[in-house]
Order: C-alpha cells, then sequence, then structure tokens
C-alpha cells in the first residue's frame, strides 16, 4: 500500500446497505432540522426574557449554542454521503471536521460539568450563590472552557498532521474520528495514542469525577431538607440537568467504551448516531419541556397563548 501526508478517504459507516440510505437520510435529516430549530429556539428564549438571565441560563444557552454546532460538524457530511452514495473525504477536509468536533464534544462535557457546579452552589450553598456565581466567574468558566477544548484539539489536529497514511482507505465510519485514522497510518502512533489516553483521563474522567461530587453533595443537602416539598422543589431545578448527563455519558460510554473486536460493529454507529445528533437534539426539549419559564418565553417568542401540557 502507497503512504501519503495528505490521503483521500471514504466515509461509508451509514452507506453500506444500499437499501437504506435514502429512508436514513430522510430520519436524519428531520433529526438535524429538529436540532436547529429546538437549540436555536431555546437561544432565543433565554436572550429575550430578562428573567432568564442567570447563571443555570447562560450555561443552557452556551449549550445550545456548542451543540448547533457540534450537530453541524458530523450532520452535513453525512447527509451528503447518504444522499450521494459518495463518502470522499480528503484529508484535509477530515482534519477539520476531527478538530471541530473534538473541539464540541470536549465543550459539551465541559459545560454540563459547569452546569453541576452551578447547581452545587445553588442548592448548597443559597445564601451565598450570588456571591459565587458572578457574571465574571460564570464567564471565566465558559471562557476556560473554550480554550481548553480549542487547545487540545489543535494538539491533536497537529500531531495527526505530521502522520501519513495509506491511501484510498474506507473509513467505516460517518464522521472522522481519532480511532478510524490512527488505523489507517503507516507511521509511528504510539506518542498519539499515548497523549489520547492522558487527555481522556483529564478531560473525561475529571469532569465526571467534578459531577458526580456535586450531586453527592447535592443529595446530602436535600435530605437534610425537613419537608417534602422542599425537597422535591430543590430535585427539580436539577433534573433536567441530570437527565441530559445521563444521556451524553451513556450515549460516549457506548461509542467508545467497547473491545477492539467490536470496533466496527453497527451497535458502535447507533451509539455514535445517539451521540452526536439525537442527544443535542434531545437537550432543549428536555429543558424546555420541564420549565415553566423557558416555556414561557417560547409561548411569547412563538405568539402562543395555550399552555403547553
Amino acid at each position: 500500500m502507497n503512504c501519503s501526508k495528505n490521503p483521500d478517504f471514504v466515509l461509508s459507516g451509514l452507506s453500506s446497505d444500499p437499501d437504506k440510505p435514502k429512508l436514513l437520510f430522510a430520519l436524519l435529516l428531520a433529526l438535524y432540522l429538529l436540532s436547529l430549530s429546538g437549540n436555536s429556539l431555546l437561544l432565543l428564549a433565554i436572550g429575550a426574557d430578562l428573567h432568564l438571565h442567570t447563571p443555570m441560563y447562560f450555561f443552557l444557552s452556551q449549550l445550545s449554542l456548542v451543540d448547533l454546532c457540534f450537530t453541524t460538524t458530523t450532520a452535513p457530511k453525512m447527509l451528503e454521503t447518504l444522499w450521494t452514495s459518495n463518502g470522499s473525504i480528503s484529508f484535509s477536509e477530515c482534519l477539520a471536521q476531527l478538530y471541530f468536533f473534538a473541539v464540541f464534544a470536549d465543550m459539551d462535557n465541559l459545560l454540563l460539568t459547569a452546569m453541576a457546579i452551578d447547581r452545587y452552589a445553588a442548592i448548597c450553598h443559597p445564601l451565598h450563590y450570588p456571591l459565587l456565581m458572578t457574571p465574571c466567574r460564570c464567564g471565566l468558566l465558559v471562557g476556560g472552557s473554550w480554550g481548553v477544548a480549542h487547545s487540545i484539539s489543535l494538539v491533536h489536529a497537529l500531531l495527526l498532521s505530521q502522520l501519513s497514511f495509506y491511501t484510498n482507505q474506507e473509513i467505516p465510519h460517518f464522521f472522522c474520528d481519532f480511532g478510524p485514522l490512527l488505523r489507517f497510518s503507516c507511521s509511528d502512533t504510539h506518542l498519539n495514542e499515548d497523549l489520547a489516553m492522558v487527555l481522556t483521563g483529564l478531560l473525561g474522567i475529571s469532569p465526571l469525577l467534578c459531577i458526580t461530587s456535586s450531586y453527592a453533595h447535592i443529595f446530602l443537602a436535600v435530605a437534610r431538607v425537613p419537608s417534602a416539598q422542599g425537597k422535591k422543589k430543590a430535585l427539580a431545578t436539577c433534573s433536567s440537568h441530570l437527565s441530559m448527563v445521563i444521556l451524553f455519558y451513556s450515549s460516549v460510554f457506548a461509542t467508545y467504551l467497547k473491545s477492539p473486536s467490536a470496533s466496527h460493529a453497527s451497535g458502535e454507529l447507533g451509539a455514535a448516531v445517539m451521540y452526536t445528533l439525537v442527544t443535542p437534539t434531545l437537550n432543549p426539549f428536555i429543558y424546555s419541556l420541564r420549565n415553566k419559564d423557558v416555556k414561557r418565553s417560547l409561548k411569547r417568542i412563538l405568539g402562543i397563548e395555550s399552555s403547553w401540557h
């Protein structure tokens, strides 16, 4: 096999069965449009209502923005491949897609962590909450997250750009990811693999531990609330975020925590669709359907007076 620093690849993850692409195209296009509209409406609802200009909704608006970008990183190319049956992608396009995919995936992870910290401060330290979650600190949390996500993705992209790859390889996936690319490299990839393991530990496990610790403190604080109504009210402010955390991490684990023999299984592709398209689509609906303030703002924007029941 020939090696090249600028090879062409073929994405074939969802188009191997000639009878299914058009049906998949219609389904995934509907999901993509739903994701765009849902996250855009949530951004508008938060921006248009002064009552929603609080730390919790600031983080939620950032999450909606990230999810808009996250789905747009992979969905257009996936839909093009299904419609045209041509999954060709150049190395530069692949590297750009991988870079932005990693940025927005990391941002999802970090923003969910910031939202957990916000809920911890609101429930465990309610009297000090305005002092703990100031606009400046919220801005630093989000700005720092963007800086970390871009820095890590840039390091990965620069290291990948130094490798050589076998030409005309078929990637059994619907987007460019680190694993498939490294498998097609004809260079030494030990540095890339070691770095990926270290960063996965830092940026994957650390936020999850932070979220787990935050909710452990939250549940302990709620357990000390004397009234059942007080417990219900405290937990109600966390239920939407906790649903998003469970959805996000379950789809990530299903995608990446697998044995090598299962690396190309259809189950992995299904989990990847959940991770990259379904979860970002569901996030705004999880919040809007459970939150009276968001529903009120959305009804005002859409001109709907009837109740959302």
